[in-house]
């Protein structure tokens, strides 16, 4: 008998992820390219029910999200920490047009960074969001993020409220180049 490798945890919480997303009856999925939520996208291209757009810039996300609001189907938006800082001053749409917004953001800055000028936006990520008035979850065990993803998916959808997930760096893994 051959012993397959069993998927570590954090191997497997892009898909328990997206089964999330799914069954929230997420329909688009809004993305600047990570390597960090690279499954999550690839996932979503190949799922024939999600519209799957990739962005210039992240704030596009939050606009296209609004659309697809008013058009009666949900959304996420992916990004990185430092693509929170370009959201500021379009996350006000959420509060003064009262639509939900659901964003996961990938961390850098953080675990085993190489690239410093990942870091100073990183230490500002959540406090940035807050400030906005978006309620901010972060999932560090790949075990959790499903569970996570959930509890912010209820909140934003059942109150027309703003979330962020924030998957920290240590959990998506090191980055290389």
């Amino acid at each position: 008998m051959h012993d397959k490798k069993r998927p570590s945890a954090s191997e497997v919480w892009p898909d328990q992820v997206f089964e999330v997303l799914k069954g929230a009856e997420i329909r688009h999925v809004a993305y600047v390219p990570d390597s960090g939520a690279a499954r999550l996208i690839e996932r979503a291209i190949a799922e024939p029910g999600m519209q799957a757009s990739v962005l210039t810039t992240e704030e596009e996300g939050i606009g296209l999200l609004a659309g697809a609001w008013l058009g009666g189907e949900r959304g996420v938006l992916l990004m990185q920490s430092s693509g929170v800082g370009n959201c500021i001053n379009t996350l006000s749409l959420v509060q003064n047009c009262r639509f939900p917004l659901l964003t996961l953001v990938t961390m850098r800055g953080e675990w085993a960074e190489f690239n410093a000028w990942q870091t100073p936006m990183s230490k500002v990520t959540a406090g940035s969001l807050e400030m906005m008035d978006i309620s901010v979850y972060r999932v560090d065990e790949p075990e959790a993020a499903s569970e996570v993803v959930a509890a912010a998916i209820n909140t934003v959808f059942n109150g027309d409220l703003g979330a962020a997930v924030l998957l920290s760096q240590r959990m998506i893994g090191k980055k290389e180049w």
